[in-house]
């Protein structure tokens, strides 16, 4: 085995033998990476994380003895540290990795049901992604074959919205606020949400997200904010006080219907790799609402999302981008401040209160 004290060190934990002769084959056969044990269930992992100290953790939700989230739980309590859940995608498997993600864990990574070889290898790029994505994370304290997938094409917005030359110049009382995030995005959207009165203009939301889990993410949202919390329906009016999550396997665009803003859901090509895609729903907040819209990028990794805000931002849109202190990763709200986009670069509890303040500063403008 390499003592290479430069590779990312990881204890894999996990009841099944294939997934952890899988999750280990896909792990070590990347250079920067090394397997350096692993456990059947938590009992065993606790003792071998106090002997060899891996960098990252990735762990079962399911498992004999104690379940994932007991272990989580303790870990993140008294010894903080990168976390990858390894999920199935069922609704309850939503349910569970979204409160592994309350209780710090960075990202998740999902463990397919049928054909799991040939699956978990289609995977493999995403899974050392996230790897290396965790141990440079912030963890948070708890108080169709068998080869590789092929890497597909990082397209932009334009696979899905051209742009528009009829942008929005002047303020009316419609106004929206747009939001993307990815990697710890599910609890920072939950923070920013939590501080938005009932009263707020329309919110529409694109995380990243599979497809299984953005309904529950949405019912889970709903349960925490004064707003009305819904995963967005293709047509769907956008009215204050109301906010609308992307479906994780759509885009999210918004469009003008007469006075109205509407959603709509396209089935166009990923963009940057995701679908749903930041760059396309604020490429079309853009074009169609322009300075009347607060654009808002939280934490995540990669750079979707950072020419959407651009485009935002030259169409007059007040925006803004978590800092990178407060961010699990700061992947894409980095990469906008690059581009020298973003008006306001501010720490997570702060970023409701500036959404509600450049609000507050463009109604006098309305009302003369």
């Amino acid at each position: 085995m390499s003592t290479n004290t430069n590779k990312i060190r990881v204890l894999i934990v996990d009841d099944s033998a294939l997934i952890r002769q899988m999750l280990t084959a896909i792990l070590d056969s990347d250079p920067d990476i090394e397997v350096v044990a692993t456990a059947p269930d938590p009992y065993i992992a606790r003792e071998k994380i106090k002997s060899l100290n891996p960098d990252v953790l990735t762990l079962d939700v399911e498992m004999p003895r104690m379940d994932g989230i007991t272990f989580l739980r303790n870990l993140m309590r008294l010894r903080p540290m990168p976390v990858l859940m390894v999920s199935s995608l069922t609704e309850q498997g939503a349910d569970v990795t979204l409160e592994a993600m309350e209780l710090g864990a960075i990202d998740f990574v999902t463990k397919p049901r049928i054909d799991v070889q040939h699956a978990m290898q289609a995977y493999a790029e995403e899974i050392v992604a996230k790897v290396k994505m965790a141990a440079k994370a912030r963890p948070r304290a708890y108080s169709d074959d068998g080869s590789r997938s092929a890497v597909k094409p990082r397209l932009s917005a334009d696979a899905v919205i051209g742009r528009s030359r009829h942008r929005p110049q002047f303020r009316t009382t419609d106004s929206l606020i747009a939001i993307g995030a990815s990697t710890g995005g599910t609890e920072a959207i939950k923070e920013v949400l939590q501080a938005l009165p009932a009263d707020t203009p329309g919110v529409v939301i694109t995380q990243h997200i599979p497809a299984a889990f953005s309904a529950p993410f949405a019912k889970r949202m709903d349960g925490i904010s004064a707003m009305s919390v819904c995963e967005a329906e293709d047509g769907q009016q956008i009215v204050r006080g109301h906010v609308y999550i992307a479906p994780g396997d759509r885009h999210l665009l918004v469009e003008r219907d007469g006075a109205r803003f509407v959603c709509r859901l396209n089935e166009g090509p990923p963009v940057n790799r995701h679908r749903p895609s930041v760059d396309v729903l604020f490429r079309s907040v853009a074009d169609q609402i322009g300075i009347n819209a607060v654009g808002v990028l939280l934490t995540g990794m990669g750079n979707d999302g950072a020419h959407g805000m651009q485009e935002m931002k030259q169409a007059g849109a007040h925006t803004i981008a978590q800092d990178e202190a407060s961010s699990v990763v700061w992947g894409m709200p980095g990469e906008a401040v690059k581009l020298g986009c973003v008006d306001r670069v501010l720490p997570l509890n702060r970023i409701a209160a500036a959404v509600l303040g450049a609000e507050e500063k463009r109604s006098p403008a309305v009302n003369g």
